[in-house]
């Protein structure tokens, strides 16, 4: 009775052993397919000026690589880091500065009083958290979303009638625009025929791009200052959306910031960076199709207003994304 014990416990042994060692979380990889690991990227990342973090929005791995990373640079860097993210809007700012870095206002009223995502508590929060505790500045670099929606609607145009004092929370007009990048013209090709979707979603998109890379510039001017921002894979990936529009932005003027990227891809089998998935980034970071999910759909898609019940229900219902979809950030309500 004692052997088979001992055999049945070697065996469970055995068995837990080669699951727990044969299923990583996530793997790297260089822009040509190449092995690489976290340590790479915290190494590229310290002697870059500007670095681009593509995450998947509803995926864990990404957002806890994300923190690792910052307290990685916060280690090395100190407070020359600084933290900015398509998840907080231009006109947030000042709620961020009087939370994080003067630290006047109590956490339930910037709770609140931010426009936060859904999974703001999860994913973000910690941070925001890390950038508080260490005094930290944080960069809130997305246009509000009230005047993507008028690009949407109007084109670039609409936004003439936009008061000098609110121009402030948005990249100066006429941005760089160029409709033949694959980024816009993949969104252009994607709501041709589409119901309820705009003819000037690709501009809509440009206008956040610009506005993140405006802000990313303008807070990247001050020596020693590394800055690492967070976003949606698709405004970074293929060194296109904001990274283009960052160096379009550097032409214009004296800046040349040192630009690395990473993006965040999912596959079923993780040995190899398949062909599709290279050259997305400097770093790609490879993560599991079924990978557990932070939010039962892209954030992205949704009004950072607290929802109802029932809208949050119904939300959930009409617009959960497929398996390994491709997210492009777009808001529902831009229309």
């Amino acid at each position: 009775m004692k052997k088979i014990l001992l055999v049945s416990l070697l065996l469970a042994g055995f068995i837990f052993s080669g699951f727990s060692s044969g299923k990583p979380a996530y793997k790297v990889f260089t822009s040509k397919g190449k092995s690489a690991d976290f340590k790479d990227i915290v190494k590229a990342a310290s002697s870059s000026d500007m670095i681009f973090f593509g995450e998947l929005h509803d995926n864990p791995i990404c957002h806890w690589l994300e923190l690792q990373l910052a307290k990685n640079l916060l280690q090395v860097k100190g407070k020359s880091l600084v933290l900015g993210a398509e998840m907080f809007e231009t006109d947030n700012q000042l709620l961020l500065n009087e939370y994080v870095t003067r630290q006047i206002i109590r956490k339930k009223d910037f709770d609140a009083e931010a426009k936060l995502w859904p999974n703001y508590k999860t994913d973000y929060s910690p941070l925001v958290e890390l950038a508080r505790e260490n005094k930290l500045r944080f960069v809130a670099t997305s246009i509000p979303r009230r005047f993507a929606a008028i690009v949407n609607l109007k084109g670039f145009d609409g936004l003439t009638n936009i008061l000098a004092n609110e121009r402030g929370l948005m990249a100066p007009q006429p941005i760089p625009f160029d409709s033949s990048l694959g980024c816009y013209k993949n969104i252009m090709e994607a709501v041709k025929g589409a119901p309820h979707m705009g003819t000037n979603l690709a501009q809509a998109q440009a206008m956040k791009d610009a506005t993140m890379a405006w802000f990313l510039i303008k807070n990247t001017l001050m020596d020693s200052t590394i800055f690492l921002h967070f976003n949606g894979a698709y405004h970074s990936e293929n060194y296109e959306g904001i990274v283009w529009m960052v160096q379009q932005y550097v032409l214009r003027g004296n800046t040349s910031p040192k630009i690395m990227t990473i993006t965040c891809v999912e596959q079923d089998e993780l040995n190899d960076l398949e062909k599709s998935n290279e050259g997305k980034a400097d770093f790609i970071i490879v993560i599991p199709s079924d990978m557990t999910k932070t939010y039962a759909t892209d954030p992205a898609f949704m009004a950072p207003a607290k929802p109802s019940a029932d809208d949050k229900k119904e939300k959930e219902t009409s617009l959960k994304p497929k398996p390994g979809q491709q997210q492009v950030a777009v808001d529902d309500d831009d229309d």
